[in-house]
């Protein structure tokens, strides 16, 4: 599942991020989420999510798990 729409991540969900800093690179990060940043519905680069690992924060590119 692509992470453009806000309703298909929920917390804990396992997913691959872009980080600000990577968005050059399209280097991936994985993490469970925590939080949710962005309020819209959808996004076209992704949802804005922050990480449990690190506090990281970035766009959601893939969700791979959904553990609720």
């Amino acid at each position: 599942m692509d992470g453009k729409s806000r309703v298909n991540i929920k917390i804990d969900s396992l997913v691959d991020i872009v980080l600000k800093k990577d968005q050059r690179t399209s280097k991936l990060t994985r993490g469970h989420v925590k939080r949710i940043l962005t309020n819209s519905a959808q996004h076209p680069h992704g949802i804005k999510v922050m990480l449990k690992e690190g506090d990281q924060v970035g766009r959601v590119q893939k969700i791979l798990t959904d553990d609720k």
